[in-house]
């Protein structure tokens, strides 16, 4: 799995920081949480293609958080875009994606479908998407992507039996006992079971029970940190965290990386917040555009 951060700014761009977007890279999926204006551009600048985007997460419909939304269906067109991009977000999704394609004239021009969500929305084999409903000044969500636990076959184990290449082991993956060569192999005992990786990401609410929800324990938690602790009251006002905030949300949810972002345009600089998150819960950073996270 790989994280790319497009977009760390929160409202305003600044020179250094593009609207909030995030894409995770995982197989044969390329998932984007939030499409800030001028997206289009920035997968430009990491080479990536918006025709390999297949889904699309918004959070909500604010515009630091939207209004990349008709540019980036205007390039999926003149890239031949041959999916249907399945789009997931909170209540009204579908009005204002009807708004989107109307205003900016982009009926038929690419295959898509909305779901608005709450809770499990998306189970393949390999992994599960939840939604968690947030305190903000409209309807917000938090994501989780959530990797499915997976067999790993225990070679060691296995030489016992002579066994080391053969189509059977794919039934140990699967969970099945084998029988090979008249012997019976346990699938608790022939393979290991690797627990799967965990990505939250919470932005734009108040404090609330579902933060703790969300996050919890996950390998990584993407969370906003608009204002520093001094401002807290400004951040109360504007339905927003605070780094001490995203610190406790981390501490509590026993997450084990914290990457802080969706900064006021009024930080020239993102170490005092870092510090500030740090005293609370150690493994803290601070994101910046195009940074790459890897798991």
């Amino acid at each position: 799995m790989k994280i790319t951060f497009l977009g760390t700014s929160a409202m305003v761009p600044t020179r250094e920081r593009n609207q909030p977007s995030i894409l995770i890279n995982y197989k044969t999926e390329n998932i984007l949480l939030d499409c800030g204006e001028n997206i289009q551009r920035q997968l430009k600048l990491i080479n990536f293609s918006s025709a390999k985007i297949t889904k699309l997460l918004i959070t909500h419909w604010h515009g630091d958080h939207s209004l990349g939304i008709p540019g980036l269906i205007q390039s999926m067109a003149e890239n031949n875009y041959s999916k249907t991009l399945e789009i997931y977000g909170p209540k009204s999704t579908r009005n204002f994606m009807n708004k989107v394609i109307s205003a900016f004239l982009l009926k038929n021009k690419i295959n898509y479908k909305v779901k608005e969500v709450k809770g499990k929305f998306f189970e393949n084999k390999d992994f599960i998407l939840e939604a968690h409903e947030m305190h903000h000044s409209s309807p917000c969500l938090a994501f989780s992507f959530v990797e499915k636990p997976r067999r790993r076959i225990n070679l060691k184990y296995l030489k016992k039996f002579n066994l080391k290449k053969d189509p059977i082991l794919k039934n140990l993956q699967n969970g099945k006992n084998i029988i090979y060569k008249g012997k019976k192999i346990k699938v608790r005992d022939a393979t290991i079971v690797v627990l799967g990786k965990k990505v939250a990401y919470i932005t734009d609410t108040l404090l609330n029970k579902n933060c703790i929800r969300v996050a919890k324990k996950a390998d990584i938690l993407i969370c906003e940190s608009t204002f520093s602790k001094e401002l807290k009251n400004t951040a109360r006002e504007y339905m927003h965290l605070t780094t001490e905030d995203a610190a406790h949300i981390a501490k509590k949810a026993k997450v084990k990386k914290l990457i802080l972002t969706h900064f006021s345009q009024r930080y020239k600089t993102t170490s005092q917040l870092e510090i500030e998150a740090k005293k609370i819960f150690k493994n803290t950073i601070t994101a910046k555009d195009f940074m790459k996270i890897e798991l």
